[in-house]
């Protein structure tokens, strides 16, 4: 039986069209994109031409675009940048109990080295209330950063509603779109957010390359010190093949997003609709009216999750208990601990199904199947 894979929310296969523009960028085009010579102009061109599409994708200035090694070198960039150009103003951060860890921890060094950071809490369907994040903000508050979708449970931010509460307060409003984007359409001007992290793999691009989104004007401090590429925001020399397959990915998932979001809605009744007529013992977790349509995190009453995640795997079938990076941890997921508490059952009997490219209906119906029958097992 082929392996169906169900955890494109950790990451994503290359699509073919990325993998071959790639290729033909590594064969052809080698020069330093700094370099005044022809060669280095020509790399240049590719350079500027890939920016162009990538920064069009959320509405901003190709100028706006700061190029990383990926969505967690991203969100460094805007914290740790925005704390130590703005620790003069002020050293209070806001952000959430449920971000990723590149934020988490992010948040506790710099905790460590004297800012104080608010995490706000989440409810049960793992949002936050509007009414902490305006009893949180401070004179002194330079910087609020709050995820756009949750990678785990799926649950959306009102990152609009807070881009406008924001606009009368000097904070720098952050947001990591790395599991949204490619999924859902992203305007940086309708967030109203001043910088919003990406990552390529996980949108069918190639890993270790990602972007920062930075606001004209907007006060950051860089991580990586050197040349002056990326505008002086982010020293060394671009990864030229892998920026041109990102913004292949990126032109193939503007094409498609409308599709996907259908085809994956399809596939998350389909499955909800079998357990149902199977009399599977269920509920899902995060806000099914406010959620990222390609992630589907369910709690079976009864089960224990690594033997589930075994027998799933011996069957076939690939999908996870939250966080990829957090894989072979025995902690329990920090997002299920703050949406219900450190006793409750869900932390350990939830799994998280995403859906993406290469799938298709009998796919889902084999692994739907499969998830049947696994339950059915130890519970029955």
């Amino acid at each position: 039986m082929n392996d169906i894979y169900l955890d494109h929310a950790a990451t994503s296969p290359m699509h073919p069209e990325v993998i071959q523009v790639m290729t033909d960028t590594m064969s052809q085009v080698y020069g330093n994109p700094s370099s005044i010579y022809g060669i280095g102009r020509e790399s240049r061109k590719y350079l500027d031409d890939a920016r162009a599409v990538i920064s069009k994708s959320i509405g901003a200035k190709a100028s706006e675009i700061v190029f990383t090694s990926g969505g967690s070198e991203a969100d460094n960039l805007a914290i740790f940048g925005t704390a130590h150009a703005r620790q003069q103003e002020g050293r209070h951060i806001i952000t959430t109990q449920i971000e990723h860890h590149a934020v988490l921890r992010a948040c506790e060094r710099l905790e460590n080295d004297g800012f104080e950071v608010t995490y706000l809490p989440v409810d049960s369907r793992g949002m936050i209330a509007i009414d902490d994040l305006k009893n949180a903000l401070r004179n002194d508050t330079i910087l609020v950063t709050i995820m756009y979708g949750n990678n785990e449970v799926g649950t959306v931010q009102p990152i609009a509603e807070i881009g406008q509460l924001l606009k009368n307060h000097p904070a720098t409003f952050h947001t990591d779109a790395v599991q949204a984007y490619g999924i859902e359409q992203l305007n940086v001007d309708e967030l109203g957010v001043d910088l919003l992290s990406t990552s390529a793999h996980k949108l069918n691009g190639p890993k270790g390359i990602g972007f920062l989104y930075e606001r004209a004007s907007t006060k950051i401090d860089p991580l990586l010190v050197g040349g002056d590429q990326e505008r002086k925001r982010r020293a060394s020399t671009e990864n030229v093949p892998a920026i041109i397959g990102f913004a292949k990915a990126v032109e193939l998932a503007q094409q498609s997003m409308q599709v996907k979001q259908q085809q994956f809605e399809q596939y998350r009744n389909f499955i909800l609709q079998k357990l149902d007529e199977a009399q599977i013992s269920y509920h899902t977790n995060g806000d099914a009216l406010h959620a990222l349509p390609h992630l589907l995190n369910i709690s079976f009453k009864g089960m224990d999750v690594e033997s589930f995640l075994v027998n799933l795997d011996m069957a076939g079938v690939a999908v996870s208990s939250g966080s990829a990076c957090t894989a072979g941890s025995l902690d329990p997921s920090h997002v299920l601990v703050a949406m219900y508490g450190k006793g409750a059952e869900e932390l350990r009997n939830s799994i998280r199904i995403s859906f993406g490219y290469g799938l298709d209906d009998v796919q889902i119906e084999r692994a739907t199947q499969s998830i049947v029958t696994v339950v059915e097992r130890f519970t029955k």
